[in-house]
């Protein structure tokens, strides 16, 4: 019968995926055949551990694991083909797992080993429409992986230093043979695509060189921002691997819509209700901006839809200076209840008007 996975790496069944990682990694170095040639059963434990790892780093199989074991046994669904298969291994999981870059084509002497920028973060924000246009400061929280204070993100005890991988002799990476003369280039597992091996771990972060914290952050909003607009706060991301520079934190605005204005690129759009009166006779009318009233003059005989411009008050720039344009456009309100002297007021003006406005219909 199969070993438990959980057994293989030495860990318990409500392992956090960070436990995981750090038991692969220690024991991959330990038991890689490269490592261990004079020990006829070290392929099969190190696939064994491989295999575990495969299995248990997935949530998904992880998850069909811990509900039917038996179908990641040997020759069940997660199982690998027996003797030690580096074309089948991907040892870019260990590359990955500790933020290096994964190594393209070419020969085995090709050097990856410079550690890798850490991954940005994105989160999202959602604003009131009045924030977005005035611009604000907005708190955001989110998960990260920070690099470790005692050892700087390096993964070494303080004080302590590091040794050249005899693996790939500094490289970070090695050739494998898929047989005939073809040779793959793949990062070192034993090194993880350093070069370098840490002979002291910091015993903070068990040579990781970073610990998961919860971030608070502050971010400040711009004024003129719409939705999906993405805001890039520098080092606010991931840590890099051993102490290269951390990702990006990457904040993307939801904007809530506004009772009266539509936005269209730069140009607010606002739909300002008048009377039959007020068109007909032309008039003064009051609307609102984004700072304020302002006063608009309606032309006699102004139809329903007109647009009065008002130059620069729309939305601010993000890009640039000054602000776009307001549109308003006039619709007639047509009341719905009327007074008998509104009425009769309104009976006299058709009966001197004469004018049948449907009439360009037949012309």
């Amino acid at each position: 019968m199969a070993r438990d996975l959980y057994e293989v790496l030495g860990i318990s069944r409500d392992a956090s995926a960070e436990d995981i990682k750090k038991a692969y990694r220690k024991l991959a170095r330990k038991h890689h055949p490269d490592q261990n040639q004079d020990d006829p059963k070290a392929e099969d434990r190190f696939k064994e551990i491989a295999h575990a790892h495969d299995v248990l780093s997935d949530p998904d199989k992880r998850k069909q694991y811990d509900m039917g074991p038996q179908a990641f046994g040997p020759g069940g669904a997660g199982a690998r083909p027996g003797g030690f298969d580096p074309s089948g291994f991907d040892f870019g999981d260990i590359f990955e797992m500790f933020g290096r870059g994964r190594a393209g084509g070419g020969g085995a002497g090709q050097h990856t080993g410079a550690p890798r920028r850490g991954a940005d973060v994105e989160v999202n924000v959602t604003l009131s429409f009045d924030q977005a246009m005035a611009g604000a400061s907005v708190p955001v929280s989110y998960d990260v992986d920070e690099a470790c204070r005692d050892c700087s993100g390096s993964g070494a005890k303080p004080g302590s230093k590091s040794s050249l991988c005899q693996e790939c002799r500094g490289r970070g990476v090695v050739g494998r043979n898929l047989g005939g003369f073809e040779v793959m280039s793949q990062p070192c597992p034993i090194c993880g695509g350093t070069g370098t091996l840490i002979d002291d771990p910091c015993d903070t972060c068990g040579g990781v060189g970073a610990r998961r914290v919860r971030r608070n952050d502050q971010v400040t909003v711009p004024a003129g921002v719409k939705t999906g607009t993405k805001i890039r706060k520098r080092g606010r991301g991931q840590a890099g691997g051993r102490g290269a520079q951390a990702g990006d934190l990457i904040v993307t605005t939801h904007v809530t819509p506004s009772r009266f204005f539509t936005r269209n690129g730069d140009d607010l759009e606002i739909e300002v209700p008048v009377t039959f009166a007020e068109v007909a006779l032309g008039a003064k009318v009051e609307v609102p901006t984004l700072d304020g009233r302002v006063s608009l003059t309606v032309p006699p005989g102004s139809q329903s839809g007109k647009a009065l411009r008002v130059k620069g008050k729309g939305v601010p720039r993000l890009k640039g200076s000054g602000a776009g344009d307001l549109i308003a456009r006039l619709r007639i309100d047509v009341p719905t209840k009327l007074t008998d002297e509104q009425r009769e007021a309104l009976q006299a003006f058709a009966a001197v008007n004469g004018a049948n406005p449907r009439d360009r219909l037949f012309s």
